[in-house]
Protein backbone atom coordinates (compact mmCIF):
# COMPACT_ATOMS: atom_id res chain seq x y z
CA UNK A 1 0.00 0.00 0.00
CA UNK A 2 2.10 2.89 -1.22
CA UNK A 3 -0.72 5.39 -1.80
CA UNK A 4 0.32 8.82 -0.51
CA UNK A 5 -3.32 9.42 0.49
CA UNK A 6 -3.19 6.56 2.97
CA UNK A 7 -3.36 7.36 6.67
CA UNK A 8 -2.34 5.04 9.49
CA UNK A 9 -4.31 6.02 12.57
CA UNK A 10 -2.42 4.68 15.57
CA UNK A 11 -2.82 4.33 19.30
CA UNK A 12 -0.70 2.85 22.08
CA UNK A 13 -1.32 1.79 25.65
CA UNK A 14 1.69 1.89 27.95
CA UNK A 15 3.10 1.09 31.38
CA UNK A 16 3.44 4.81 32.18
CA UNK A 17 4.15 8.21 30.73
CA UNK A 18 7.88 8.32 30.05
CA UNK A 19 9.61 6.11 27.48
CA UNK A 20 12.97 7.65 28.38
CA UNK A 21 12.58 6.37 31.95
CA UNK A 22 11.78 2.80 31.02
CA UNK A 23 8.04 2.86 30.39
CA UNK A 24 7.01 0.58 27.54
CA UNK A 25 4.18 0.05 25.06
CA UNK A 26 2.00 -2.90 26.05
CA UNK A 27 -0.58 -2.58 23.26
CA UNK A 28 -0.41 -1.01 19.82
CA UNK A 29 -3.02 -0.67 17.11
CA UNK A 30 -3.22 0.96 13.71
CA UNK A 31 -6.06 1.30 11.24
CA UNK A 32 -5.32 2.15 7.63
CA UNK A 33 -7.69 4.71 6.16
CA UNK A 34 -7.99 5.24 2.43
CA UNK A 35 -10.62 7.41 0.76
CA UNK A 36 -12.61 7.68 3.99
CA UNK A 37 -12.72 3.95 4.68
CA UNK A 38 -10.87 1.80 7.16
CA UNK A 39 -9.31 -0.75 4.83
CA UNK A 40 -7.19 -2.76 7.26
CA UNK A 41 -6.44 -3.10 10.96
CA UNK A 42 -3.44 -4.15 13.04
CA UNK A 43 -3.52 -4.77 16.77
CA UNK A 44 -1.29 -6.53 19.26
CA UNK A 45 -0.62 -6.80 22.94
CA UNK A 46 3.13 -6.86 23.59
CA UNK A 47 5.04 -8.84 26.22
CA UNK A 48 7.53 -6.51 27.88
CA UNK A 49 9.72 -6.87 30.96
CA UNK A 50 8.44 -3.65 32.57
CA UNK A 51 5.52 -4.41 34.91
CA UNK A 52 2.29 -2.47 34.50
CA UNK A 53 1.61 -0.52 37.71
CA UNK A 54 -1.81 -1.22 39.21
CA UNK A 55 -3.02 2.38 38.80
CA UNK A 56 -2.11 2.28 35.09
CA UNK A 57 -3.76 -1.11 34.61
CA UNK A 58 -6.95 0.39 36.06
CA UNK A 59 -6.98 2.95 33.22
CA UNK A 60 -6.62 0.64 30.22
CA UNK A 61 -7.59 -2.69 31.75
CA UNK A 62 -4.45 -4.48 30.55
CA UNK A 63 -2.82 -6.64 33.22
CA UNK A 64 0.61 -8.20 33.46
CA UNK A 65 -1.01 -11.66 33.24
CA UNK A 66 -2.61 -10.71 29.89
CA UNK A 67 0.86 -10.12 28.43
CA UNK A 68 2.42 -13.44 29.47
CA UNK A 69 1.82 -15.26 26.16
CA UNK A 70 1.88 -12.28 23.82
CA UNK A 71 4.50 -11.56 21.13
CA UNK A 72 7.71 -9.77 21.99
CA UNK A 73 8.55 -6.26 20.74
CA UNK A 74 10.96 -7.67 18.14
CA UNK A 75 8.03 -9.57 16.61
CA UNK A 76 5.49 -6.75 16.74
CA UNK A 77 7.35 -3.64 15.57
CA UNK A 78 8.75 -4.96 12.27
CA UNK A 79 5.23 -6.15 11.41
CA UNK A 80 3.76 -2.79 12.42
CA UNK A 81 6.36 -0.96 10.33
CA UNK A 82 5.46 -3.08 7.31
CA UNK A 83 1.76 -2.49 7.96
CA UNK A 84 1.93 1.32 8.13
CA UNK A 85 4.59 1.74 5.44
CA UNK A 86 4.88 5.38 4.37
CA UNK A 87 1.33 6.33 5.35
CA UNK A 88 0.70 9.59 7.17
CA UNK A 89 0.64 8.73 10.89
CA UNK A 90 -2.37 10.12 12.74
CA UNK A 91 -2.89 9.91 16.49
CA UNK A 92 -4.79 11.62 19.27
CA UNK A 93 -1.99 13.30 21.23
CA UNK A 94 0.51 12.24 18.60
CA UNK A 95 3.42 13.62 20.61
CA UNK A 96 2.81 10.94 23.27
CA UNK A 97 2.12 7.98 20.98
CA UNK A 98 4.91 8.78 18.54
CA UNK A 99 7.46 9.35 21.31
CA UNK A 100 6.76 5.84 22.56
CA UNK A 101 6.74 4.28 19.09
CA UNK A 102 9.96 6.00 18.05
CA UNK A 103 11.58 4.82 21.27
CA UNK A 104 10.38 1.24 20.74
CA UNK A 105 11.40 1.21 17.06
CA UNK A 106 14.79 2.70 17.99
CA UNK A 107 15.45 -0.04 20.55
CA UNK A 108 15.32 -2.47 17.62
CA UNK A 109 17.35 -0.32 15.22
CA UNK A 110 14.23 0.49 13.19
CA UNK A 111 12.97 3.88 12.08
CA UNK A 112 9.44 5.22 12.00
CA UNK A 113 7.93 7.43 9.32
CA UNK A 114 8.14 11.03 10.52
CA UNK A 115 5.08 12.46 8.72
CA UNK A 116 2.31 12.83 11.27
CA UNK A 117 -0.86 14.65 12.24
CA UNK A 118 -2.52 15.07 15.61
CA UNK A 119 -6.28 15.04 16.19
CA UNK A 120 -5.80 16.60 19.64
CA UNK A 121 -4.10 19.67 18.17
CA UNK A 122 -6.64 19.84 15.34
CA UNK A 123 -9.56 19.59 17.78
CA UNK A 124 -8.14 22.33 20.00
CA UNK A 125 -8.10 24.65 16.97
CA UNK A 126 -11.45 23.61 15.49
CA UNK A 127 -13.43 23.00 18.70
CA UNK A 128 -12.11 25.46 21.30
CA UNK A 129 -15.49 25.56 23.04
CA UNK A 130 -15.27 21.99 24.33
CA UNK A 131 -14.72 21.58 28.10
CA UNK A 132 -11.77 19.28 27.38
CA UNK A 133 -10.25 17.63 24.34
CA UNK A 134 -10.15 14.02 25.44
CA UNK A 135 -10.87 11.63 22.59
CA UNK A 136 -14.20 10.54 24.09
CA UNK A 137 -15.35 14.13 24.58
CA UNK A 138 -14.56 15.06 20.98
CA UNK A 139 -16.17 11.90 19.62
CA UNK A 140 -19.36 12.50 21.64
CA UNK A 141 -19.50 16.11 20.49
CA UNK A 142 -19.17 15.12 16.83
CA UNK A 143 -21.16 11.88 16.70
CA UNK A 144 -23.13 11.41 19.92
CA UNK A 145 -22.51 8.41 22.11
CA UNK A 146 -19.43 6.27 21.72
CA UNK A 147 -20.54 3.01 20.02
CA UNK A 148 -21.70 0.20 22.30
CA UNK A 149 -18.97 -2.29 23.04
CA UNK A 150 -16.19 0.27 22.57
CA UNK A 151 -13.44 -0.12 25.15
CA UNK A 152 -11.97 3.35 25.55
CA UNK A 153 -8.28 3.26 26.46
CA UNK A 154 -7.75 0.09 24.46
CA UNK A 155 -5.60 0.67 21.41
CA UNK A 156 -7.75 -0.70 18.58
CA UNK A 157 -10.98 0.92 19.75
CA UNK A 158 -9.21 4.24 20.34
CA UNK A 159 -7.61 4.04 16.87
CA UNK A 160 -11.06 3.49 15.33
CA UNK A 161 -12.53 6.44 17.26
CA UNK A 162 -9.57 8.61 16.28
CA UNK A 163 -10.04 7.68 12.62
CA UNK A 164 -13.64 8.92 12.71
CA UNK A 165 -12.65 12.12 14.52
CA UNK A 166 -9.82 12.66 12.01
CA UNK A 167 -12.19 12.33 9.07
CA UNK A 168 -14.74 14.71 10.55
CA UNK A 169 -12.24 17.36 11.63
CA UNK A 170 -10.66 17.32 8.18
CA UNK A 171 -13.91 18.37 6.61
CA UNK A 172 -16.57 15.80 7.17
CA UNK A 173 -14.96 12.85 5.42
CA UNK A 174 -17.04 10.01 6.83
CA UNK A 175 -14.88 7.15 8.01
CA UNK A 176 -16.46 3.81 8.65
Amino acid sequence: MKNHHLQAVIDVETTGLFPGYGDRVVEVAAVLVEEGQIVSEFSSLIRVTRAIPRHVSMIHGITNDMLADQPLPEEVYPALGDFIGRALLVAHNARFDLAFLRHEFGRLGLSLNSRSACTLELARRRLPELPDHRLETIYQHLFGAVPDGTRCHRALDDARLTARVWGELRGGASIS
